[in-house]
């Protein structure tokens, strides 16, 4: 795969690069050759240096085919093995709970932003004051190595 190459080619880079986090996100649309190949490596190299590494990826669409939907499997079997804790989107699921006629740039669209979401949703935990404060330690203590993990958003006024 393009990205798993890619990936091993800059290992060193993306070392440097990563070098002293105490938490990597990877997220990546699972299928392809980029995501799929260069995630599980990118999370190799993060768990190496310590760091809580958190896989936030998207399952393909339907209408993507049959072929994408087994590499994303594949993919999402090997990144589960390298992360500490992995958070697996449905992007059909997307389609389903939307409540208008979405096009596929939409569609793509809100898998990005559900994404976002996830990321986000973790990192506020950390960050943003609440009824009850949680720290980077709490986090940690939840999800290293706590392997597959859902999420749900909500909103509410």
């Amino acid at each position: 795969m393009v990205g798993k190459q890619a990936a091993e080619d800059h290992a060193g880079e993306i070392e440097e690069a990563i070098r002293g986090a105490d938490m990597v996100f990877i997220t990546a649309g699972e299928g392809g050759g980029t995501g799929t190949g260069g995630a599980p490596v990118i999370a190799e190299i993060a768990r190496a240096l310590g760091a809580l590494t958190i896989g936030v990826v998207t399952r393909p669409f339907d209408f993507e085919g049959k072929r994408r939907s087994v590499q994303a499997q594949e993919g999402i079997q090997l990144l589960k093995e390298k992360v500490d804790t992995l958070i697996v989107i449905p992007n059909e699921r997307l389609l389903s709970v939307s409540t208008e006629k979405t096009s596929m740039l939409q569609a793509f669209k809100l898998a990005d932003d559900v994404l976002l979401q996830g990321v986000q949703g973790i990192t506020e935990l950390i960050t943003t004051p609440g009824l009850i404060n949680t720290d980077f330690a709490d986090v940690r203590t939840v999800m290293a190595g706590a392997g597959s993990a859902i999420m749900g958003i909500g909103r509410a006024s």
